[in-house]
């Protein structure tokens, strides 16, 4: 008998030493539009850090990937940025929700057409269109980037780039993204420029980087893409 109790108590021994860490307590998250989303941070089984997103149909989880400032996870068009207590949460459909840690949503000056540019990031939405009457096909990439043209003669800084695969998007396109305000200085003009791309092909372009700043506020931007006459390198 004596071997028996020995291998139960070396098996109990392993179970004890294999128990799993203890589960992450999620924070929670009181959003400006009054709804609220718990969020726990942790490492996947590979050691990269991620963040769960809570939701009442299950969770979401979102691998970190590099950012200018902050903490940015992603997966595909699913974004969420955070600084501090703050985070911004984009759902990948064109929806943007400013989150603060706690019971309290964040402060957001009235009226609200868009996120305003008070906090740690200041919030981007639009849409783009084209006049031409051409559907676009499978494999249409629209890239949005936000640039800094304040610094005179200097090269224009990107600050933001982005791309979304169209997969049969019908015109006009909604588009929003995030920019850190760490990056943006007292004489920084913001403009907004698109393309569109088929196959690494530039097919439509912006001739012009739209402004996106007004009287203090991110205002909506309406981007109006011009069709690329003959070949052109990507």
């Amino acid at each position: 008998m004596k071997p028996y109790v020995f291998c139960l108590a070396l098996l109990a021994c392993c179970a004890w030493a294999e128990e799993p860490p203890a589960p992450v307590t999620p924070d929670a998250y009181t959003c400006d539009n009054g709804s609220r989303v718990s969020i726990s941070f942790s490492d996947d089984i590979s050691g990269r850090p991620q963040a769960t997103l809570h939701f009442s149909d299950g969770p979401m989880q979102l691998p970190r990937v590099p950012s200018g400032s902050g903490a940015l996870y992603r997966q595909g068009d699913i974004r969420l940025h955070t600084k501090g207590d703050e985070a911004i949460f984009e759902d990948g459909r064109g929806n943007m929700r400013r989150c603060l840690l706690g019971d309290r949503p964040p402060v957001v000056a009235q009226p609200v057409p868009t996120p305003s540019v008070g906090g740690a990031f200041l919030g981007i939405t639009g849409q783009v269109s084209y006049r031409s009457r051409i559907a676009l096909p499978p494999g249409s990439i629209l890239s949005i980037r936000i640039h800094d043209t304040s610094r005179g003669g200097a090269p224009i800084r990107t600050l933001v780039e982005q791309s979304y695969e169209l997969d049969g998007t019908q015109l006009p396109i909604p588009f929003s993204a995030t920019v850190d305000r760490s990056f943006i200085g007292k004489q920084s003009r913001l403009g907004v420029s698109a393309r569109i791309e088929v196959g690494g092909r530039l097919r439509f372009v912006s001739e012009k980087a739209y402004p996106v700043i007004a009287d203090g506020q991110a205002t909506p931007v309406d981007i109006v893409l011009k069709p690329v006459a003959g070949k052109h390198k990507p």
